[in-house]
């Protein structure tokens, strides 16, 4: 049924990232907010610590001096969009089948440099979280010039690594929350399988602080199908399960159960403003990703 899964991921014809993300960037309607604009009138929102990049206007001697450390100053207006970018790298994120172009977490990795480049242009901070992995590391929210290359950076080292269970699922989603200031975009690009029963309500909770929620569940085609009628033997992407069943008898069920556990997600989002994005790694990235910025648009307004 699948590719092996490997310890490195398969990007397959996804790459070079920095140019796939340029011209998806360049192919889609980024949205019509306003870029964030510093002057009077607007609310000082509180401090957080300097980020290589971050614009030096802002810094604050004051806070240096009484801290010993660089800090920037933050103001809230409303139209200031955070986004914070939370990548599922599960090992089940790895899979590729041989009609894919590469493995899902390539493509969500390509989604989300495609977002980060329009939100940076757009002058909004952008920052990124994992949840599942191996020694992912994040990247605080900023909207300096370097961003884009470290957020690249670390999309192209991503390692596929053991699911989250409840404890690291609640740290992931304890960073972000620390990290997404009121108003902020939080985007979620996993396929959603293998997660602890309590992943959605949990990330759902987010949605405190007038935060903005989307996930978007990212599927091989195969995964999405179930494309078989002859026997097939099924070894689980976590763990060491293996099932032989019939394709055709058991793709009903299959189906239903996929589309369940989308209907879940759907019902916990949906009630606090959130949305649900469905792709496939056979989607035009394009059209994804201006998918997803209409859904953000159409919550703003």
């Amino acid at each position: 049924m699948t590719k092996a899964l490997k310890s490195q991921l398969d990007w397959g014809s996804l790459v070079p990232l920095r140019l796939k993300a340029q011209t998806i960037a360049e192919g889609i309607w980024a949205g019509s907010h306003r870029s964030p604009r510093k002057g009077s009138g607007i609310e000082f929102g509180g401090h957080r610590d300097y980020v290589p990049g971050d614009d030096l206007r802002w810094l604050d001697r004051h806070a240096l001096m009484r801290h010993g450390k660089l800090m920037v100053r933050q103001y809230e207006t409303e139209t200031d969009r955070t986004l914070v970018l939370l990548l599922d790298a599960s090992r089940s994120m790895a899979y590729a089948s041989k009609r894919a172009p590469a493995a899902k977490l390539a493509f969500a990795a390509l989604l989300a440099a495609a977002l980060s480049k329009v939100a940076l242009a757009g002058g909004d901070p952008v920052g990124i979280d994992w949840w599942g992995g191996a020694e992912n590391r994040p990247q605080k929210p900023s909207a300096g010039r370097e961003t884009f290359d470290r957020i690249l950076g670390l999309l192209e080292s991503a390692t596929p690594g053991p699911g989250p269970d409840e404890a690291t699922l609640g740290r992931a989603l304890a960073r972000v929350a620390r990290s997404a200031t009121r108003g902020s975009v939080i985007v979620l690009l996993s396929d959603l399988l293998d997660l602890p029963e309590t992943a959605a309500e949990a990330f759902s909770a987010l949605a405190s602080h007038d935060r903005t929620l989307l996930a978007v569940r990212v599927l091989d085609p195969v995964e999405a199908e179930f494309p078989f009628d002859e026997p097939v033997r099924l070894r689980a992407t976590e763990g060491n399960t293996i099932v032989e069943t019939d394709g055709h008898s058991a793709r009903q069920g299959y189906l239903e159960a996929l589309e369940g556990l989308a209907q879940r997600w759907h019902e916990q989002l949906v009630p606090r403003g959130g949305r649900l994005v469905r792709a496939t790694t056979t989607d035009d990235p394009i059209a994804v990703v201006r998918e997803i910025l209409l859904a953000l648009e159409s919550r703003s307004t």
